[in-house]
């Protein structure tokens, strides 16, 4: 190789410069693609991740709808979510009793501090003087 680099009459530092060169161009010419490849990798993982999530949300529907193929199912929902009653059967509404802050106060009494409408309440914000 010596005697190539002597007879194209090539210094050292010029045969250096020149292969830095050739590195950089190879360097940029695979940069582009690479980086193509590594975004494209990133998306389809992404992807398939979604998709599985989908699948997942998919069976989960699937089992529910074969769930609610059964009409006993179905009742039991209805009685729970919508409180349906069978004729004849009477509901009953359980009410939980009231925090302890609020139990000794009359559910018709204004709370201290606060007299009149709410907007009168905001008004009297806005124009206190402080």
């Amino acid at each position: 190789m010596a005697d190539a680099a002597k007879a194209l009459g090539l210094s050292t530092t010029r045969r250096a410069a020149l292969v830095a060169t050739v590195v950089c161009a190879l360097a940029f010419t695979l940069a582009v693609p690479l980086r193509t490849y590594l975004s494209q990798q990133a998306d389809v993982a992404e992807q398939e991740r979604l998709q599985r999530e989908l699948q997942r949300e998919v069976h989960e529907l699937e089992q529910r709808r074969e769930e609610l193929d059964d009409p006993a199912q179905v009742e039991a929902e209805a009685r729970r979510r919508l409180g349906y009653v069978m004729p004849g059967e009477t509901p009953y509404v359980v009410q939980l009793p009231e925090r302890s802050t609020d139990a000794g106060r009359d559910p018709g009494t204004v709370p201290d501090g606060a007299s009149g409408a709410w907007y009168e309440q905001l008004w009297g914000s806005v124009t206190r003087d402080e």
